[in-house]
Order: structure tokens, then sequence, then C-alpha cells
């Protein structure tokens, strides 16, 4: 019996001295922006195994958004690194001692529940093969919409608003929480930015929403009834494509 127990034991340690550590760089990237760090809580990151879903690593990416001149003015050749030391990442240490088709998958930005978005993509991970330097980039499409006014089930009275007028304010950001302003990097004039509004489940219109500082967005509509308001805001830029949606509701006493 403790021939066994001694085989057994030989064994395992033998199996687990072949296990080779490999390191693994995962890097997230807001499109048409900078990479996702600490100022949005980072992406959370989960490396599985992809035939049987144990989780190998998981973690949230740290550190900053990256160097704007380098992501965003500089014509990237092949090979050319576009992170460096300061720029957020995750590296994940996986130890095996054979080829490895692993799933990664992303949610990100972490810290913006109603904007986060999800990606995934697969690779081989083969043994003491580091994947370091940018590593593996992930894209997250978007942009983040925060309402700022009216607020979340607000009670309005109709008799304290001026004219009847309310005003829309909106923050929006990109994925990476990159600064959107007046003819900015991030050009708030090619960007569409407006709120849908209904009234007890009925549409009422449209409200054009303009940039007033970086990053806020506002505008006014006119009140002619009490009820249970909708407020949609959204951001859309057709160069690049993305889209940002908020959404509140509220409630107008007459």
């Amino acid at each position: 019996m403790k021939k066994i127990l001694c085989l057994v034991a030989i064994l395992f340690i033998s199996f687990n001295l072949s296990a080779t550590p490999t390191k693994i760089t995962v890097r997230v990237k807001a499109k048409d922006a900078k990479f996702i760090g600490n100022s949005m809580g980072g992406a959370h990151i989960i490396i599985r195994d992809k035939i049987s879903g144990e989780i190998l690593s998981q973690g949230k990416t740290t550190g900053g958004t990256g160097n704007t001149g380098l992501i965003m003015n500089t014509p990237r050749e092949r090979g050319m690194r576009i992170s460096d030391d300061g720029t957020s990442g995750y590296i994940a240490e996986l130890d095996i001692d054979e080829p490895l088709l692993v799933r990664i998958e992303v949610l990100a930005p972490f810290n913006k529940k109603q904007a986060s978005v999800a990606a995934s993509t697969e690779i081989w991970v083969l043994p003491g093969k580091d994947i370091l330097g940018d590593g593996i980039v992930l894209e997250i499409p978007g942009f983040v919409i925060d309402i700022l006014n009216p607020r979340t089930h607000q009670f309005i009275s109709l008799k304290s608003l001026k004219d009847g007028i309310i005003e829309v304010k909106a923050n929006v950001v990109m994925m990476c929480g990159c600064t959107i302003s007046d003819g900015g990097l991030w050009d708030a004039n090619k960007m569409e930015v407006k709120g849908i509004l209904k009234r007890n489940g009925k549409a009422l219109g449209e409200i054009d929403l303009n940039i007033k500082e970086p990053n806020l967005f506002a505008g006014n509509f006119k009140v002619d009834g009490g009820g249970v308001y909708e407020l949609i805001v959204y951001a859309y830029n057709p160069e690049s494509g993305n889209t940002g949606v908020d959404k509140i509701n509220y409630i107008i006493n007459e």
C-alpha cells in the first residue's frame, strides 16, 4: 500500500513539475479611443479552458488609458506597439503542460453597469510561450451616457416649471472616459446626441442635445401635461459607428 501511495505521489509531483508557467497580457481598448483603465474601473477579464469551461484566471485591467498621440495620431505600422508599461492591462499566468485552447471574456467599463459591453475571443496558449507587449487586445464599442436631469423617479410639479420648460442634461464620454468636446479630438459636433421622450407609454418626440461644456450635452422641452415620463438619451457617431444609450423615468404632477 505504501509503495502505491509513493508511486501516486511521484506521479503527481512529476505532473506538476511538467506544467510550465505561461503569461498572457490582455488589454481592452475603446473603439475609436484609448484603453479602458483605472479611471473607468477597468475591464473585468475571465480566461477559461475552452472545452471544460473552467476558469483559469480572472481579474481587472489596471493602469492608464495610454499615450494619446501614439494611439490616436500616429500611423500604425506592422509590429508597432500602441501600449507602454503604464497602459492598462491584465497579466494572467497559466500553468499548462500542453497547448490549450482558451476563451478570453471581457466586460467593460466595469464600473458603469448600464453601459458595460461584453467581448470575447479564443486563442491557443502554448506552454512557456508568453504573449506580452500589446498582448491580446479586445475592442469595446460605444459611449457611456448618464442622464443628469431630470433625475430617476423624480417627482416634478408642473406649476414649478417656468413656462413649462424642463432642461435635459446628459454626460457623454467615450468608453475609456476620454473627453468629448466642441472641436476636440473626440469632436461633439460630429456626434448626434438626442433625447426620445414618452408620456404614459406614448411617444412625444425628440429633443436635440447640444454640447455645453466638455462631456455635457443639454436641451429643453416644453411639458403640457402630467403623467409618467420616460426619457431615452442616445449618442451616435456615424464615422465610427459608436452608439450609447441611457434611460430614466420620472413623474410630472399637474
